[in-house]
């Protein structure tokens, strides 16, 4: 991912946790109503176990991704890294920004969304561009 030598890892941090509530919820709902169905006699019982599998599987692949997606800033670039097998990166040379917005996003093709500690990568990013 470092292009040279001389580049520096400045920073190397994961999306907000915030960005697992919605998936999370969806997943206890699952589970919620799975449990309840568990309790029912049996026909309703595979549907539950079903329910309550399904819950766990979304809650395991948001926490996955979560987990596997990277912000990362370096002397000469701000890079967002994703993926298990077939690892991706976007990346953005810090020398071409010439605006940032605090919203968490950067003209062009790299968006950055639900970014830990926002004024502090906010300021890093200002400093090594400017």
């Amino acid at each position: 991912m470092l292009a040279s030598r001389d580049e520096q890892v400045c920073l190397d941090a994961r999306r907000h946790g915030v960005v697992l509530a919605r998936p999370l919820s969806k997943a206890l709902v699952l589970a919620g109503l799975g449990g309840f169905l568990l309790a029912q006699p049996w026909p309703l019982q595979l549907p539950g176990a079903l329910l309550v599998v399904a819950g766990a599987l979304l809650s395991l692949r948001a926490v996955w991704k979560w987990e596997r997606t990277h912000l990362v800033v370096t002397t000469e670039k701000l890079f967002v890294v994703d993926g298990t097998l077939r690892r991706r990166a976007s990346s953005v040379r810090l020398r071409s920004v010439e605006n940032l917005e605090l919203e968490q996003s950067l003209p062009g093709p790299l968006e950055i969304d639900h970014v830990a500690e926002p004024r502090n990568v906010y300021r890093l990013v200002e400093r090594l561009a400017g």
